[in-house]
C-alpha cells in the first residue's frame, strides 16, 4: 500500500517534522534535516519503510515551504479542528442520532449492493435457464425425429424379389363408443319416434342394434331463431348403439340428408373412431385401393330392398317403421341371462350418463 500524502488530514505534516504551526521556515528547514538524517535510507538499510518516510519528510518539508500551499494546509486544519471540537460538544442523544443516521446510510449503501447482486444473479440464472431450455428443445426435436425415422424404418422392410414393402400399420384399440352414434331432433318432426323402442325400430334398417342399452331423453328448450324452432319445442337426444360397425357408419355418413330432415346425426365420442382411419388406409372404407369391394355386406329391410353401408344405398327416413311388438315374457330366465340383462343396464346407465351431460354442456 503506497505511503499516504500530506495533503491527507490523517498525516499532518507539522506532527511528521515534529513542529507547529506557527513555525517559522527556518524551523522547517532544520527540523527537516534533523528528522531526514534520522530515516533516511542509507542509513536505515534493515528498514523496509526507511524509503517511504525519507520520501514523506520531504513532501510535507515542500508543502509547508510553499506559502501558498500551507495556507491551503493551514485552513483545511483549522476546519477540522472546529468540526471535532464541535462534535464533542454534542449531547449523547445527537451523538446516537448521528451515529445511527451514518449506520443507516452504511445498510442503505449495503442493501443496494445487494439488491444489485441478486438481480445480476437472477437475471444469469434466467439466461441459464433459456439456454437450458433451448438445448432440452433442441434434444428432444432430435429425440422425436429419429424416433420417427426409426419407425419409418420399421414400417418398410425388403420383399424377396428386393422391393421394399411396407409394413401395415397396427389397429387402434376398440372403444366401447365405436358403434355408437347419437340422433337429436325435433319431437314434432318425428312424433312416431317418441320413445327409445320406436327409433331402434325406425334405425334397423341399417343393421342390428342393442335395443336393450340405447337411451333417449326429452327436454324442452327456449327456441333458437336460427335454428328455425318454436318456444317449448321438446328435443329428442337419443345413443344408439349398434351390434357391427358398418350399421353405425352407414346412418353417420347420411347425416347431410338427415339434416335436412330435421335430425342431426354424429357419433357419440364425438369424433370418428380410429379404427375408421385404420380401415380407410387398408383401403377398406373407401380408402385409396382402386380394386377395393364392398367393406360390409348388404343387408335386406323389412320392404325387402337391399343397402350397403355407402350414401349412395342408404334408406330413406321419410316413412317411419312402427315399433315391433313386445316379446313374450318366459318363464323363468337362467343365470347367463341374468348376467347380461345386468350388463345391458349396465351400458345403459353408462350412456343415459353421457347424454346428461352432454345437455348440460349445452345448456351452459
Amino acid at each position: 500500500m503506497p505511503p499516504k500524502t500530506p495533503e491527507d488530514p490523517e498525516q499532518n505534516p507539522y506532527d511528521l517534522l515534529e513542529i507547529s504551526q506557527e513555525a517559522t521556515e527556518a524551523e522547517i528547514r532544520t527540523a527537516y534535516r534533523t528528522r531526514s538524517l534520522k530515516v533516511h535510507p542509507d542509513r536505515n538499510r534493515n528498514d523496509p519503510n526507511a524509503a517511504q518516510k525519507f520520501h514523506a519528510l520531504t513532501t510535507a518539508s515542500t508543502l509547508l515551504l510553499d506559502p501558498l500551499r500551507r495556507l491551503a494546509l493551514d485552513a483545511q486544519l483549522r476546519l477540522q479542528a472546529a468540526k471535532k471540537q464541535r462534535f464533542a460538544s454534542y449531547d449523547n442523544k445527537r451523538k446516537a442520532m448521528v451515529s445511527e443516521l451514518e449506520e443507516r446510510e452504511k445498510e442503505f449503501k449495503k442493501a443496494r449492493m445487494a439488491k444489485e447482486q441478486e438481480r445480476t444473479a437472477r437475471e444469469s440464472e434466467n439466461v441459464r435457464i433459456r439456454e437450458e431450455g433451448r438445448r432440452m428443445r433442441e434434444q428432444r426435436e432430435k429425440e422425436l425425429e429419429l424416433q420417427e425415422l426409426e419407425r419409418q424404418c420399421a414400417r418398410t422392410k425388403p420383399g424377396s424379389n428386393g422391393t421394399v414393402e411396407e409394413e401395415p400399420l397396427a389397429p387402434p384399440p376398440p372403444s366401447d363408443l365405436d358403434t355408437t352414434i347419437r340422433i337429436k331432433y325435433a319431437l314434432s318432426s318425428y312424433p312416431a319416434l317418441s320413445t327409445a323402442s320406436a327409433l331402434t325400430a325406425h334405425l334397423r334398417r341399417y343393421g342390428e342394434i342393442d335395443e336393450g342399452t340405447a337411451v333417449m331423453s326429452q327436454k324442452a328448450k327456449k327456441s333458437k331463431k336460427s335454428k328455425g324452432l318454436v318456444d317449448g319445442e321438446v328435443i329428442v337426444t337419443a345413443l344408439v348403439p349398434f351390434n357391427q360397425l358398418g350399421a353405425a357408419f352407414a346412418v353417420v355418413s347420411s347425416a347431410e340428408s338427415l339434416k335436412e330432415r330435421g335430425m342431426d346425426v354424429a357419433w357419440a365420442g364425438g369424433s370418428e373412431p380410429p379404427i375408421l382411419g385404420w380401415l380407410r388406409e387398408r383401403g377398406e372404407l373407401g380408402g385409396s385401393a382402386a380394386n377395393r369391394a364392398e367393406p360390409f355386406p348388404t343387408k335386406p329391410t323389412p320392404e325387402g330392398t337391399t343397402f350397403g353401408s355407402f350414401p349412395s344405398s342408404f334408406p330413406a327416413f321419410d316413412e317411419v317403421v312402427p315399433p315391433p311388438p313386445p316379446p313374450a315374457a318366459k318363464a323363468g330366465i337362467d343365470y347367463e341371462s341374468l348376467t347380461l340383462l345386468r350388463m345391458r343396464e349396465a351400458e345403459r346407465a353408462r350412456l343415459e350418463k353421457e347424454i346428461l351431460e352432454a345437455e348440460a354442456a349445452e345448456g351452459g
